[in-house]
This record gives structure tokens, C-alpha cells and sequence, in this order.
């Protein structure tokens, strides 16, 4: 229980008492620092019903709990304010009840519930991963570990695009320019391969156009003439229909791409339960439009086509049938999310990871499931976020300037060997351990990084400053970690007996106020889908740790029991930041 918990019922009954009034809600605040407090309830919303002056009913409550509440040890009133002192004692209690809970703050799924769909990555098979997709697959599994961790069965899903004139452009491409070259002859991963060939799509086309339009034709007319588009159109045309040899080169040139994605996403370090490939759901949600034209949901117009009228609720007419029966995009998900839950009939709800370019479509696609009366659409999320920019600017896929993520990621290990290299604290690593070293940093700045935002913020990326070892940055608190283990390595008796201290210092009863807020934090960033919340809360709890570390003695202290007290509080801590890093999906260092 949370001490607003434990006070609340204390304070209902203290106004009972003291005013016969019964209140149905308290509010409490954090303590301000220049007060002496632990946790502080807002008195004013009380002078609606009573009917005194605020420092008096302050006194009068105050006074009450330290009769009557055990937890309380004394308090003080600013203005309208009641700051309460909680005893050390419920401090020491509270720890002795999590210093061996190896899940503190994680919640066990309750049988029966429904789980969580959370969809993130959905690449295109026509070029690797890039800056963009980092941020996505960084905060869906984030969100996916944080859901879980706050009590919930989670599934992790992507849907690769795998289909369109997209990918013929890098099928048509390879056909002429390849001279059959494989992975395996280049040594290139598969999906950087086929990404070259989508580059050398666009530049045959742009040379075609201007051709054209040096021969007469208008811009226009050019881009649709162009012989290497109208190649790719065909090509499509004969993928829809099942040509033989256009699906083998099809099957063939995707699953280099497939292998690809496998690299960095272990690379990233995140993983999935399920995979959608829209070759196989692209004609999904063609039989729901009759249900929904049944159900009036839906209106076919003259020509055919089907819509639905938004209009009434702040949205516009949108079409979910072409004219020649051909699905849209909307039509796709439809069917995608309904297909969803017949292959996991436990889900009762989804989280779809996707930019903030996107949250039209997703406003609409969530009412119209509503409309056709689904009951798990109440439980649809849209974890929108910003783009991401590098100080060089924006990116560009069909001109090859995309910010590629293997090579973020291999240069934010390199940054991360630069800073380590100069900083000099490597004396007795193996060369292995050393590798080891700069990724497990390198990685975890780019990941803290990117986390500690809001998602709906867009992002200015810089690879130097993420990997600052000073500031509210992914090695800072691992070099925290590390620090506690060198104190762990070195406390050689045994601090493992429950602590029998009897009086705290300020700075420890802050550590454990700050260990305390750990399993609200998880429930918070799950409602709100968001790892800021997981990120800020370390970064709070490693600066407590770093006060604490400087105003006391840990293995120099005299007195035992404080002494045991302090290395079970540092391995606590250590525990909670493991723990907090890994819903972020950053591992911690045992040495720095």
C-alpha cells in the first residue's frame, strides 16, 4: 500500500471525529523541499465543508494522526498545507518487505484477464530499418514490457509490408542492373541489398523522366510513361496473379530482407510473438464491409464504391470499398485487427506503434470497429510519436540518405569506445570484455535517450550527448549500477540479516521514498503507454543514490547495523535500476 493509501481512511475518520463530516476524497501532494515532510495533504477542498481557518484544520488534523496513526511521527502546517512526518519505522518496514522481492514492483498477470496486442516495427520489404524505425521498435517493446510488468498478458506483433508497387521497384531493379548477385556474393545483409536496388529504382526512373521531358512530354505525362514504372506496374499486375516466376523472385528477394531484419533486431534487442505479413491480409476485411452495409453501418454509393459518414462525430466520409471492389487500406486493418483476436481470443485490447502522421487513420479505423460493435475496440490505443531528426537533417529512402539503423548502432558503439578510451577506466578488461563493454553502453545511450521523451515529442538525436557519462543519460545510471556492484564486490561479510537500524538518515529515508514510488511508476507508464515515465523515475532514483553515496559512509561506517543497512539499501537500489532498465530494454554493466 501506498502511504496516500494508508493515510486516507486515517483522515476520513480524523474528520469524522473532529467535524461529524464524512469526505469522499483526500488530496495529497509531494512534500515541498524546503519542508520538512514526507508526503503533504492539500487542506483547502476541506474549507468548502468546514467551515474554520486552514492552519487551524491543518493543526487540528495533524494532530489527530499523531495520536491515532502509528505511521505518523509529527507534521507541520504552511498556509493551507498539512506536512506529515512519517516514522522511520514504516520506512524500515517497507524495505525489509522488498530487499529479497526479486520482481518488486511487478505485478503477476491474474488468470482469466484479457492480454494486450502490441503492434510495432511494420517495416516495408523493400529497405532495412532506419532512424525512424528505432524509435518505433524502442518504444513498442518498451510499452509491451511495461504492460506486462503492470499486470498483463502481452503479445508482440509487427505487420511487414511485403507487398505493392514498392517492392516490385526493387524486384525490377535487381532484374536488370543485378547481374545475379546474392547476400552471400556481396556480403551485404539481404535487406541492405535489396534497399541498394530500390536506390538504383529511383535513379533509372528520374533519368527516364527527364528523357521524356527533354523529348516533350510534361512532368506529368513523364512520370507516368516512364517504361521502368510501367515494368513495375506490370510486374504487380503478375505478383496479383500468381505468376510463377514473379512469386519466386518475390519469396526469394524477401526472405534476404527477413534475414536481415533478424540481425538488427537482435542487434536492437527486441523481439516478437507474432508476425502479420500483409501479402496474406491484404484482401482481410472485404466480407466485414456486407456485415457492416447489413448493419447500416456502412452506404454504397451509386457507383459501387462503400463508405462510411463520420461526419456526426467530428470526422469525415471515408471509403472502405473501392468501385471495383478492390479494399483500401482501411478495409486491411479492419479485417487485420478482427483476424488479430480469432488467432488470440485472449486479447482484449491492442496498442498499435506508429507515427503521429498516421493518427487520422487510426482515429477512424478505432470508431469504425466501435460502430460494428466489437467490445474489445474500447481497448484500442494509437502510441503516436514524433519523428526523429539528426543535427544533418531529415532523411529521404528512395535517394539513399536514410540514417540506416545498423549504422546508428555501430556508431554509437564506436562513440561510446571513444568516451570509454578517453575517460581511461579500463585497466584489466579483455578485449572481449571490452566489446562487450562499448555496446552495453553504446546501446543504452541510444535507447535512454530516445525513451526519456515523451513519444508525442519529436526528437533532435545527438549521438555525442547521448552517451555523456554526466546527466540525465543512459551511462550515467549505468555507471551508477556499476558503482554499487564495486561496493557489493567489496563488502566481504554478510549483510544478508534483516535491519534492525532504529533511526534513519535523511538522505536514506529519501533512497527508500524513492525505492517506494517504484511499483506506482509501472502502473503509470502502462495507463499512459509510456517508458518517459520508467526512464525519469531511474534517472530520479540513481541522483538519490548519488546524494546518498556522497553524505554517508557505506562499507567506511562504524556502526554494523547501519552499515549492513546501507550495502542492502545500494543492493536494492542496483536491483530497481536492473529492473527499470531492462522494461527499457538497456542492460547495466557489472563493471565501468
Amino acid at each position: 500500500m501506498t502511504l496516500s493509501q494508508i493515510l486516507t481512511p486515517s483522515i476520513e475518520k480524523a474528520i469524522q471525529a473532529l467535524f461529524d463530516i464524512a469526505i469522499d476524497k483526500v488530496e495529497f501532494q509531494a512534500t515541498r523541499r524546503e519542508f520538512e515532510g514526507d508526503i503533504t495533504m492539500v487542506i483547502f477542498p476541506l474549507l468548502k465543508v468546514i467551515k474554520s481557518n486552514p492552519v487551524e484544520l491543518g493543526n487540528k488534523i495533524g494532530n489527530y494522526l499523531v495520536e491515532n496513526v502509528a505511521e505518523v511521527d509529527r507534521f507541520n502546517v504552511v498556509s493551507g498545507f498539512l506536512n506529515i512526518v512519517i516514522a522511520d519505522q514504516y520506512y524500515l518496514n517497507f524495505f525489509n518487505g522488498i530487499k529479497d522481492d526479486s520482481k518488486y514492483g511487478f505485478v503477476t498477470p491474474t488468470p482469466g484477464d484479457k492480454a494486450i496486442m502490441v503492434e510495432y516495427s511494420s517495416p516495408n520489404t523493400n529497405k532495412p530499418l532506419h532512424l525512424g524505425h528505432v524509435r518505433n521498435n524502442l518504444l513498442g517493446y518498451s510499452v509491451a514490457e511495461i504492460i506486462k510488468a503492470s499486470g498483463k498478458k502481452v503479445y508482440k506483433t509487427q505487420i511487414i509490408n511485403d507487398r505493392g508497387i514498392h517492392i516490385c521497384k526493387s524486384m525490377l531493379a535487381w532484374q536488370k542492373f543485378g547481374n545475379g548477385e546474392t547476400p552471400a556474393s556481396t556480403g551485404l545483409k539481404g535487406d541492405k541489398l535489396v534497399g541498394n536496388y530500390y536506390v538504383a529504382f529511383d535513379k533509372a526512373y528520374k533519368e527516364e523522366i527527364n528523357q521524356l521531358i527533354s523529348e516533350g512530354k510534361t512532368e506529368e505525362e513523364a512520370k507516368k510513361t516512364a517504361p521502368i514504372i510501367l515494368e513495375a506496374q506490370e510486374m504487380l499486375l503478375k505478383w496479383e496473379a500468381g505468376d510463377e516466376k514473379v512469386k519466386a523472385l518475390w519469396n526469394m528477394m524477401n526472405q534476404w530482407v527477413y534475414d536481415g531484419f533478424a540481425t538488427t533486431y537482435k542487434s536492437m534487442g527486441v523481439d516478437f510473438d507474432q508476425y502479420y505479413y500483409e501479402s496474406n491480409t491484404y484482401l482481410l476485411g472485404k466480407d466485414v464491409v456486407q456485415i457492416g452495409l447489413e448493419k447500416g453501418v456502412f452506404e454504397k454509393d451509386p457507383d459501387g464504391s462503400v463508405w462510411i459518414d463520420l461526419t456526426e462525430d467530428g470526422l469525415d466520409r471515408k471509403i472502405v470499398l473501392r468501385s471495383d471492389g478492390t479494399a483500401v487500406y482501411m478495409t486491411q486493418d479492419i479485417g487485420t485487427a478482427i483476424q488479430r483476436v480469432k488467432d488470440f481470443p485472449d486479447v482484449g485490447g491492442m496498442v498499435y506503434t506508429v507515427g503521429n502522421e498516421q493518427d487520422y487513420h487510426f482515429k477512424v479505423l478505432f470508431l469504425i470497429l466501435k460502430k460494428l460493435g466489437f467490445d474489445w475496440s474500447q481497448n484500442l490505443f494509437h502510441l503516436s510519436y514524433g519523428m526523429v531528426d539528426l543535427p544533418s537533417g531529415k532523411m529521404k529512402s528512395r535517394e539513399g540518405t536514410v540514417v540506416d539503423a545498423d549504422d546508428l548502432m555501430n556508431e554509437m558503439t564506436e562513440t561510446a569506445q571513444k568516451i570509454s578510451e578517453d575517460l581511461g577506466k579500463l585497466e584489466g578488461y579483455s578485449e572481449e570484455e571490452k566489446i562487450n563493454l562499448y555496446n552495453t553502453i553504446g546501446m543504452g545511450a541510444l535507447k535512454y535517450y530516445i525513451l526519456k521523451v515523451d513519444p508525442k515529442k519529436r526528437i533532435l538525436f545527438n549521438p555525442e550527448e547521448s552517451v555523456d557519462f554526466a546527466g540525465n543519460t543512459g551511462p550515467f545510471i549505468q555507471y551508477t549500477y556499476a558503482r554499487i556492484q564495486s561496493i557489493l564486490r567489496k563488502a566481504n561479510f554478510d549483510y544478508s540479516a534483516i535491519t534492525e537500524a532504529s533511526e534513519l538518515h535523511e538522505k536514506e529515508k529519501e533512497l527508500l521514498k524513492q525505492l517506494e514510488l517504484y511499483p506506482e511508476v509501472i502502473q503509470n507508464a502502462a495507463q499512459n503507454h509510456s517508458p518517459a515515465l520508467i526512464a525519469n523515475y531511474t534517472y530520479d532514483l540513481v541522483r538519490e543514490y548519488n546524494s546518498f553515496y556522497q553524505s554517508v559512509f557505506i562499507l567506511g561506517e562504524k556502526n554494523v547495523t547501519k552499515k549492513i543497512f546501507r550495502v542492502q539499501l545500494s543492493k536494492k537500489v542496483a536491483e530497481t535500476i536492473a529492473s527499470a532498465f531492462a522494461l527499457l530494454g538497456i542492460d547495466v554493466p557489472e563493471r565501468m
